[in-house]
């Protein structure tokens, strides 16, 4: 497939990429030039295509992978994903909203579905989804001085249960939820060394390779409230810290304002009256 690019302008800022890669698709899906299943044009045609740096391609089509819109295969190339069009008929709010989303409703809205979800992949797992959990990993031990890798590790092993768990609603669910589930593991990633986010995967990963199911369940359940209480304990430090800010921002005001002198407090006129009002008693 050839696509002819057009603007002088190249983008770089890795959320417009990503931003203007979906609308693109969703027009070429539309008129029929992509259908659902295609292989992708390779990247540099593709970014010819959308006048878009390579670079900032490559991230924008992890997104797009993550997001569950295209599958990217080693030494083959991208292919646009069966269900790809239902996915980007999702209008664009929700496909990057939910930043107003509270961590406390997010976490509450993971301890029910998810401990679940992972159930139910352990039950219906295939070799591919495995492989895939296995490879989140494998990228997460490897990830320790790359942080959008750490991150982006850590959101596809999510991903990869939602799809195993072998229902479209959940897989749906997660294309909804997921920029608030991004946000949480951003956070929690800052929190934690890289191990103590293995400790809680790797187990996870055996419990469903194998077919586990009440114990990946309880495993899932153990590693999202222990999520929940990292991100308490950082709400309470946050408070903390802004209280011991606000107490060193006031002393250091008292200390800069001048000491009140005693003519300040007793005007002159004041003094005078005090001073007759002494010599006639």
């Amino acid at each position: 497939m050839h696509l002819a690019g057009s603007s002088e302008h190249v983008l770089h800022d890795k959320d417009d990429v990503t931003h203007l890669l979906i609308l693109r698709f969703q027009q070429m899906l539309a008129d029929g030039i992509l259908t659902p299943g295609c292989k992708l044009p390779p990247e540099r045609e593709l970014a010819g295509h959308f006048n878009v740096a390579r670079s900032s391609l490559r991230q924008a089509l992890k997104v797009l992978q993550i997001m569950g819109v295209i599958t990217q295969k080693v030494g083959d190339g991208s292919y646009l994903n069966r269900d790809a069009s239902s996915v980007l008929a999702v209008p664009m709010e929700f496909l990057f909203l939910l930043d107003d989303t509270s961590v406390q409703e997010l976490t509450e809205l993971r301890l029910l579905m998810e401990p679940a979800i992972a159930g139910k992949a352990a039950e219906r797992a295939t070799s591919a989804d495995i492989a895939l959990l296995r490879k989140s990993i494998a990228d997460l031990e490897s990830s320790e001085r790359d942080r959008v890798k750490l991150v982006a590790s850590d959101l596809l092993f999510h991903r990869t249960i939602f799809q195993a768990s072998g229902n479209r609603l959940t897989t749906r669910l997660f294309q909804t939820i997921h920029r608030a589930m991004l946000n949480m593991i951003m956070v929690t990633s800052q929190l934690v060394d890289l191990e103590h986010t293995l400790a809680f995967h790797k187990p996870i990963l055996i419990a469903i390779e194998q077919r586990d199911a009440e114990e990946a369940s309880r495993l899932m359940a153990a590693h999202l409230i222990d999520a929940n209480n990292l991100l308490a304990q950082s709400r309470e430090q946050d408070k903390s810290r802004i209280l011991r800010d606000h107490m060193a921002a006031n002393t250091l005001d008292l200390k800069k304002k001048p000491k009140t002198s005693v003519k300040a407090l007793h005007p002159r006129g004041a003094r005078r009256r005090a001073t007759r009002g002494a010599e006639t008693t």
